[in-house]
């Protein structure tokens, strides 16, 4: 049995939680959810805890019971508290501001790179070279904050480009590096 698919799902105080015909519905303080769950998988909702079953152990309901389970408590992760990625911006030069609702960035193109925050992603810049991407949907979240980060991704000679924060840049030696030839 899936040691993830079996944990229940607490549902924290101002959160409501509606399942009609395969779709659930998660209503909090930050916002509301809404999926479609895979008709193989069952959701119970009793007692203010969410538990997934699953109706036999074939591979395919198996792989889907530990994912049923871990999107619907992401998804009443993301209405209490929400999710947030953080970038780092190495580089001389290179500096990030906000401008109204875009995201300007001097990345040592030629031009500026602009990319505007959306009705579920917003921006912060608390320095010139961080940016916070905050927002209710663990992957809309992340996949923003990789689009992000793929406007200038680090380079592994020098550091520059945009890294998250845990991110480590496995450094190389240049051409020099090797040893020249005598």
């Amino acid at each position: 049995m899936s040691r993830i698919g079996r944990k229940p799902i607490n549902i924290p105080a101002g959160v409501e939680v509606k399942l009609d015909n395969g779709v659930i519905t998660v209503k909090g303080p930050k916002g509301t959810l809404t999926r479609e769950v895979h008709p193989n998988m069952t959701v119970n909702i009793e007692d203010g805890v969410i538990t997934v079953t699953r109706p036999n152990d074939e591979k395919e309901n198996r792989a889907l019971h530990g994912l049923t389970r871990t999107l619907i408590a992401n998804m009443v992760e993301g209405v209490t508290d929400g999710f947030k990625k953080e970038l780092e911006v190495n580089g001389v030069g290179y500096r990030v501001q906000k401008q109204g609702k875009n995201l300007v960035m001097n990345l040592g193109y030629s031009h500026q790179v602009t990319v505007s925050e959306t009705d579920e992603i917003k921006i912060e810049v608390p320095a010139p070279n961080k940016i916070i991407i905050l927002g209710i949907d663990k992957q809309k979240v992340g996949q923003f904050a990789a689009e992000v980060r793929s406007k200038r991704p680090p380079e592994p000679y020098k550091g520059k480009g945009i890294k998250y924060v845990y991110e480590h840049i496995r450094r190389k030696e240049g051409k020099a590096g090797k040893g020249a030839k005598k």
